[in-house]
């Protein structure tokens, strides 16, 4: 699907006649009726003209890469403008060619097979590269699961309850900045990785059926660090991988509290990672809710009361506050989790 967006009907018919015979084609008259039709179609590619009242091609432009719904899609400019400047600025706002018009019909249909085909090819190998990356991260997380015999499916259940309250978060407008970039399944797979450090620990501290001495607790909060280290080397040998930079802050600061008395760091308030402050709330409450060798499992309603009483304590006390408008819907993926554990 290709959208035309150009407030000129003559020039919308045009390249509509010529591109129909191959694609379906939505002409649009503005940019800002461009962005309503994104809640129905996600088009493969976008035809913008510059020259446009209210909001221009490059402020179009500019939009579309600010935003992580519609920053992939490719756009080709379609203008009268054949000045330096204006192409030159259009390739630094990120689109993929500059066509002038008057076009050609045969230029206009080569060009966008080029980039639709160029498109297809990279969106193959993302997917297959995400693809790899999420089988990296299941092994890796499995490693550490079969390990430890005392939490079995929390990495799962941790992974789901982190999307869901980044989700929350960006949608209730906290840490805009910080978070309006995240990529949400992105977050969740960094968070499967947030107990790789386990794996270093030995099986008579890890598995012990019972309360851990204060020698044996020294030993597992060492897998913060291990677990940073780990998915380090992991970055040193793979290249630039940034699911595995935010994996290893998770690791790194899953332990640290609000009030600084956590570990490895000691960190204070906002001097915790963000990732760290929201991993730290999900992996204490699915702990909470599940059995232990040391412990029972508390219900739902005494686990929020024990989460709201450390909010300004342990925890970051907005996050908090969006967790408690979304406790219902976590509650729900527990149970749906244990269920089907039971089966």
């Amino acid at each position: 699907m290709i959208f035309l967006v150009d407030d000129n009907t003559t020039n919308l018919a045009s390249a509509e006649e010529t591109l129909s015979e191959d694609y379906r084609v939505i002409s649009l008259t503005s940019a800002a009726k461009m962005f309503d039709a994104f809640d129905r179609f996600i088009p493969d590619l976008i035809l913008l003209d510059i020259e446009m009242p209210e909001m221009n091609g490059f402020e179009a432009m500019q939009k579309l890469k600010d935003s992580k719904l519609y920053d992939k899609i490719p756009v080709i400019f379609l203008t009268g403008r054949s000045d330096v400047a204006s192409e030159t600025a259009g390739i630094e706002l990120g689109a993929v060619d500059f066509i002038t018009k008057p076009f050609t019909a045969a230029v206009l249909k080569v060009r966008v097979k080029n980039h639709l085909n160029i498109d297809q090819i990279i969106r193959e190998r993302t997917a297959k590269l995400t693809r790899l990356q999420n089988g990296i991260v299941s092994v890796m997380a499995d490693l550490v699961e079969n390990r430890d015999g005392n939490t079995g499916g929390h990495i799962d259940r941790t992974a789901v309850y982190m999307e869901m309250l980044v989700e929350a978060m960006i949608k209730s407008g906290i840490y805009i900045e910080e978070t309006k970039n995240w990529d949400l399944k992105s977050v969740a797979l960094s968070a499967r990785l947030h107990d790789l450090g386990k794996i270093a620990i030995p099986d008579s501290v890890l598995n012990k059926p019972g309360k851990l001495n204060a020698e044996e607790f020294n030993v597992i909060k060492g897998h913060s660090e291990k677990g940073a280290k780990i998915i380090d080397e992991t970055i040193l040998k793979t290249g630039d991988a940034d699911f595995l930079r935010d994996a290893k802050i998770i690791a790194s600061y899953h332990h640290e509290k609000w009030n600084g008395t956590g570990y490895p760091h000691g960190l204070k308030g906002l001097e915790i990672p963000l990732l760290g402050r929201i991993m730290a709330l999900v992996d204490v409450y699915d702990a909470l809710v599940s059995e232990r060798p040391y412990k029972k499992a508390f219900t739902h309603e005494q686990a929020l009361t024990i989460i709201k009483n450390d909010s300004g304590t342990h925890f970051d006390p907005e996050i908090v506050n969006v967790f408690m408008g979304i406790n219902e819907g976590i509650s729900k993926v527990h149970d749906e989790f244990v269920a089907h554990e039971h089966h």
